[in-house]
């Protein structure tokens, strides 16, 4: 991991203590880099490398939360203090539905937890801190932009994820902090988007509301105890009210059903779709992971019919490494 001291938000950007009613430095302190380890077998290695790096927030006694793509199948997980100090940490589990992962530190770390806050309470063009390792020199002062349903191509769904602007250049793991200094979010991802006639980066926020339900579970069992959505293995965009596959996982459903690239999902269960969260609401309504998933699909001129037996993708996932 590149050391806190080689980059530097622009000054412009960075927040400024007298802006806020809360202890700003001792806030971000609670922010702390994160470096991960992937097995080159791990099911997730191709899609998202065999090293990770970004951030997380400390929210209890050593224990960290960060998003969870950073963590997934870690086999060593190193957590980078402003001080200097390298403390190793273990990859308690994630929530492929929020995307929330945790870590707990295997050394004592010494920061105060950051409390949480109320994401749901969080308003448009509220002034917020999009909280970095290192600091202030590491944050971004934003704004909340907007908040609304997103839906990513890899079977991902929040009813209403957050944005902010200006973006943070180093978006994972980060914590979003509301003008109460309480932690309101965790970053997941960059995006762009058209404003005045100009394009413009957002950052994705996981609201932390979605994580009070689920923290228990996720730090006694490594996940959430609910049954698991059926996944199929199969990366799609919406283009013109048509669902059109852009990739396909190649040890899940869609492959060994043999679905391509530029495959177009007309109807799940003979429910026409035109847009990907109406897509996946259908398909998760159809049941937990196992459940068969009857698929309309138009491929180079002709229509079919195919039936995929969902998956739980975690199963496909190498399990944290105990200590």
């Amino acid at each position: 991991m590149p050391s806190l001291t080689e980059w530097k938000v622009p000054p412009a950007y960075q927040p400024r203590p007298g802006d806020y009613g809360f202890d700003l430095d001792r806030v971000l302190s609670s922010v702390v880099g994160l470096h991960s380890i992937i097995p080159a077998d791990a099911f997730s290695a191709d899609t998202l490398g065999t090293e990770r790096a970004g951030n997380g927030v400390v929210i209890d006694d050593g224990l960290v939360l960060t998003i969870g793509y950073l963590i997934t199948e870690a086999e060593a997980v190193w957590l980078h203090l402003g001080d200097g100090r390298v403390v190793e940490g273990h990859a308690l589990g994630f929530d492929s539905v929020s995307g929330f992962g945790l870590v707990q530190a295997l050394g004592r770390i010494d920061l105060d937890p950051l409390p949480l806050g109320s994401s749901s309470a969080a308003e448009v063009g509220d002034r917020v801190v999009v909280g970095g390792a290192g600091g202030r020199t590491r944050s971004v002062a934003s704004h909340i932009a907007a908040k609304q349903e997103f839906a990513g191509y890899w079977e991902y769904l929040l009813d209403e994820a957050i944005f902010t602007h200006p973006a943070h250049p180093n978006w994972g793991g980060t914590g979003l902090i509301s003008n109460r200094g309480e932690l309101i979010g965790i970053g997941s991802l960059q995006l762009e988007r058209e404003r005045e006639g100009k394009a413009e980066h957002v950052n994705m926020i996981v609201p932390i509301d979605l994580l009070k339900p689920v923290l228990d579970d996720l730090r006694k069992f490594g996940r959430v105890n609910r049954p698991a959505r059926p996944w199929l293995g199969m990366y799609t965009t919406e283009i013109d009210n048509r669902i059109v596959v852009i990739g396909i996982s190649a040890k899940g459903p869609a492959a060994r059903a043999e679905l391509k690239t530029g495959d177009v999902i007309l109807a799940v269960k003979g429910e026409k779709i035109s847009s990907q969260t109406a897509f996946y609401r259908k398909l998760w309504a159809l049941g937990s992971a196992g459940v068969d998933v009857p698929l309309t699909v138009f491929h180079e001129g002709v229509t079919f019919d195919v039936v995929l037996t969902s998956t739980d993708r975690a199963k496909l996932l190498k399990g944290p490494r105990l200590h």
